[in-house]
């Protein structure tokens, strides 16, 4: 053991008889540790709430979509072919998007109806983990309501069939004001559909606007032959979205566009990270104040100490050596804080991630507090932690470092 560190853990071992002094460095101690455990636990919960955002956002949407300028896709087989050969590309779906008015015998509203293909979209979307009743697929057995025939299925969001009070087997009607013009005006398109599930993605713009029916059912009703409205593309790495949608718009030619989910999702995913930052600004305040703390214990060591350290450097103790004595010791506190906030942190992200034992109201599209510990954010905490404490440790080292031996011991 070296000289400086030997005297901090003389000096930190003498605070024990020192009621006062060891007060205020247990305060430290616990301020650095909550305030780190504090910083764990937000961080954790926001990284957990962005996470599974973007979860159930790309489970009902995939990670592209391609449309065509000025109208529909007419060889959207085609088309989806050629995107599925650019690497990173892992599954297209075509769909149908339209405004509609749903009724039923005991309500009626607006909605987006979504047709889409049940074998490709299994691939293309994750639906599936969000639908009650029934499967995906069963959609496709569904007939276009021809005579004779039984009627073609519908899922609705759930919010949505609670609206119109319908429940599995209920018919509901199809209204669009795209039909053919006539003399009195534009002849609404009407089709009668069989609910089959409910959809219930816990997000209340989805499940209380969407309606899904299969691609067959949905060119029957609005009379578009084999066109679609575009082409939903699934990657292998959602983050390379924004390069493949380049080479998709490259490959594609001028006449189509292609969105990624970056920049369709981009005012939502850049709300909740700057809230994550500012919330991890607010919260690291405490540190900061802890900080201050021991600083503040640090100095009345030093005026305690005075006529100690005078004695060390008249013995032969250099300035650097006093320095370090105390950068040391405010470190073994500024330490102990944070390795007692990490494990805190850490279980306490453990304990919610496991037990869910906090609910969130109904408002929020997530029933349970969601937590998901970034390692990242775990060292970059640890890190700020011990630089803001090594940086509360200067004065103080070099106020001690300037007590002049002469002075000190004069009237000793």
């Amino acid at each position: 053991m070296n000289f400086e560190w030997f005297v901090c853990r003389r000096y930190l071992q003498a605070k024990r008889r020192q009621g006062f002094i060891s007060l205020i460095s247990f305060i430290s101690v616990a301020g650095v540790a909550i305030g780190v455990m504090a910083l764990i636990i937000v961080l954790a919960v926001m990284t957990g709430f962005t996470n599974e955002l973007r979860s159930k956002i790309l489970g009902i949407n995939a990670h592209i979509i391609v449309q065509k300028y000025g109208g529909q896709i007419d060889n959207y087989q085609k088309t989806a072919a050629e995107i599925r050969r650019i690497p990173g590309v892992k599954a297209t779906t075509p769909y149908i998007f339209t405004q509609v008015m749903i009724t039923s015998d005991r309500g009626g509203t607006g909605a987006i109806l979504r047709g889409i293909d049940p074998n490709s979209a299994a691939q293309a979307l994750r639906l599936g983990k969000y639908i009650k009743g029934c499967k995906l697929q069963d959609l496709t057995g569904s007939k276009n309501g021809q005579p004779g025939r039984r009627l073609p299925g519908i899922i609705l969001g759930s919010d949505l069939a609670r609206q119109l009070r319908v429940y599995h087997n209920d018919k509901v009607r199809l209204m669009s004001n795209s039909g053919p013009l006539t003399p009195i005006g534009i002849l609404p398109r009407i089709k009668t559909c069989r609910v089959l599930g409910i959809f219930k993605s816990g997000m209340y713009e989805y499940d209380s606007a969407m309606a899904f029916v299969s691609l067959a059912t949905a060119q029957n009703f609005l009379k578009l032959g084999k066109r679609v409205n575009g082409i939903e593309v699934r990657l292998n790495d959602i983050y390379q979205a924004r390069n493949i949608s380049l080479k998709i718009q490259k490959r594609l030619g001028l006449n189509y566009i292609s969105r990624d989910w970056m920049r369709m999702n981009k005012n939502l995913f850049s709300a909740l990270e700057l809230e994550k930052t500012a919330l991890a600004i607010i919260v690291a305040l405490v540190v900061i104040v802890a900080a201050f703390n021991i600083v503040s214990t640090l100095i009345m060591v030093v005026m305690e100490k005075s006529k100690d350290i005078a004695i060390l450097k008249a013995m032969g103790a250099t300035a650097a050596q006093i320095r370090k004595v105390f950068i040391y010791e405010g470190l073994v506190i500024g330490l102990t804080g944070t390795v007692c906030g990490l494990i805190g942190g850490i279980t306490a992200c453990r304990l919610l991630a496991r037990y869910h034992f906090i609910k969130l109201p109904d408002v929020y599209p997530i029933s349970t507090l969601p937590v998901e510990l970034n390692s990242g954010d775990v060292m970059m905490i640890s890190a700020g932690a011990i630089i803001i404490t090594l940086l509360a440790t200067l004065y103080p080292s070099w106020q001690a470092a300037r007590v002049d031996p002469a002075t000190a011991l004069r009237y000793e």
